[in-house]
């Protein structure tokens, strides 16, 4: 069966994701769904994708709590920056951030909380330095970046995926 089918949970993901974009549930829709759903399951086995395993499910629920504050209050930020309230004198720039992750999942889980932020965007990763860059929209404080990177995304990824 698992040869067949190597990840059953994504392929479901797959199929479900494909009738809801779709926004129907006819035959053509639920066979072209699980084609899709298990092509893409075996693309996933090309990938050779590491074992894991989640040390600390229910701290993986706080920090989706913290990364949906920080979004909504990015988002204010951002805006009134959009919109020219506040301070004018505005700098954007890159941050170098020392990471001691090198898990690809919490790599992985990090660059979509960094992207999804609204003011931040991840640019580049050296795993042989350790090194991620970011692009902050409104710089202030580069120090305070890599605290708020480190203690508050990383700390709780190690205890997560490590």
């Amino acid at each position: 069966m698992t040869r067949f089918l190597p990840f059953p949970i994504v392929s479901f993901c797959l199929l479900a994701l494909w009738l809801l974009l779709n926004q129907a549930v006819t035959f053509g829709h639920i066979l072209l769904g699980c084609v899709i759903a298990l092509v893409g399951g075996r693309i996933l086995t090309v990938l050779e994708l590491p074992d894991t395993r989640l040390r600390r499910p229910g701290l993986m629920l706080r920090l989706l709590g913290l990364v949906a504050v920080d979004i909504i209050r990015s988002n204010l930020a951002v805006g009134q920056i959009v919109l020219g309230f506040g301070r004018r004198d505005r700098r954007s720039g890159f941050v170098n951030i020392p990471l001691d992750m090198r898990n690809p999942y919490g790599l992985a889980w990090l660059a979509c909380i960094i992207t999804s932020t609204p003011g931040t965007l991840w640019v580049n990763f050296d795993a042989q330095k350790g090194s991620l860059m970011i692009h902050v929209l409104d710089l202030v404080d580069e120090g305070e970046w890599v605290r708020t990177i480190k203690e508050r995304y990383e700390r709780h990824l190690l205890e997560i995926f490590e």
